[in-house]
């Protein structure tokens, strides 16, 4: 597992781009990219009225983390995608790593191999910039010294 990445406003922008592209391509409603813990790390899109965006986020980590472990139980190392599908909305969910994962929403309107041609075009598009995001992060320096911690607390 790795550390889930700060976003800074450049790779933000760099998501977002990379969104616009996928979605306008595969005709789908709305992308998310999100961890395995459900948190949203870029959003673009249609999102449909009254929908919770975080709601969905932490519902597809848990859908996805159940799917992977059903994958382990049948022998295989993971599913890279997942797809649900509703009457009026689907679903597709695609690995990006192993802790991040796309989620696209679309429309019966919308080809299912469309979307999921134009998702294997982004993952490693999204998965470059999380992991240049990964790249930059620096460690933090601690506030306080030793030396701080003792005077505040002598014994």
């Amino acid at each position: 597992m790795q550390a889930i990445p700060i976003i800074t406003f450049e790779a933000a922008n760099q998501l977002l781009n990379a969104l616009t592209d996928y979605l306008e391509k595969s005709e789908a409603s709305f992308a998310l990219v999100i961890d395995r813990g459900g948190s949203i790390l870029s959003q673009h899109g249609d999102i449909p009225a009254g929908s919770d965006m975080t709601i969905l986020a932490a519902l597809a980590a848990g859908s996805y983390a159940a799917t992977r472990e059903l994958a382990t139980r049948i022998g295989e190392a993971d599913f890279s995608t997942l797809h649900q599908e509703g009457q009026k909305m689907q679903l597709l969910m695609s690995a990006v790593d192993e802790d991040v994962v796309l989620v696209t929403g679309f429309g019966p309107q919308t080809a299912l191999g469309l979307v999921r041609f134009y998702a294997a075009r982004a993952v490693p598009q999204v998965a470059a910039i999380i992991q240049d995001a990964r790249a930059a992060q620096r460690p933090a320096v601690p506030i306080f010294t030793a030396a701080d911690v003792a005077a505040a607390f002598p014994r």
